[in-house]
């Protein structure tokens, strides 16, 4: 046998058991997974505790220039439907004088089609200062026309932006989408 046969064959062998190496080491991954996924996914949370950790609600059913108020694992949240004054007022606010600059569209979520739904506007039904549940538009209450934290007397103005008091931050707008064009879905 010649010199150069017995190296081409050697080199055959150490490409034939490392590609054998190779494969068992994944078919042995793929199997610790296999094994390991069950104990992870029971660590997750139940079913029904993912089902209280969001809700629907039916934007159409809340009437103009009111508000429904919804709580999803203990947390309250505001879908407000905002007048035509609300918007303007909301859209006419020079973003450069906020403690917590936003637009009032980057509070918004687009619906199905993409568009901007600017009447309906959700956010967390919990202050920024100390977490206090404020009472809504309508209650002749604040200076902004929006929410007024009676606790320590913070202002949301109608985007829910923070404009006085001692709230650092705006309430927060809350995971939600348009399932249709008049059904919403907010989770945790």
């Amino acid at each position: 046998m010649s010199d150069a046969h017995i190296t081409n064959h050697e080199e055959d062998g150490e490409t034939r058991r490392d590609f054998i190496h190779i494969a068992a080491g994944a078919a042995l991954a793929g199997a610790v997974g296999a094994v390991a996924w069950p104990f992870v996914k029971q660590l997750g949370p139940a079913a029904d505790t993912r089902a209280a950790s969001s809700a629907e609600v039916d934007v159409s059913k809340v009437p103009l220039g009111g508000e429904v108020r919804v709580l999803i694992g203990g947390k309250p949240f505001f879908v407000r439907h905002r007048t035509e004054k609300e918007i303007a007022e909301a859209e006419a606010v020079n973003i450069s004088t906020l403690r917590d600059p936003q637009t009032d569209d980057e509070r918004l979520v687009p619906k199905p089609d993409g568009e901007l739904n600017r009447a309906i506007l959700v956010t967390s039904g919990a202050c920024t200062h100390l977490g206090c549940v404020p009472v809504g538009p309508g209650t002749n209450t604040g200076d902004y026309g929006g929410w007024f934290c009676p606790c320590h007397g913070s202002h949301y103005d109608t985007s829910g932006r923070i404009r006085k008091g001692p709230a650092p931050l705006n309430l927060p707008v809350p995971t939600y989408e348009y399932l249709s064009d008049t059904l919403i879905k907010i989770s945790l």
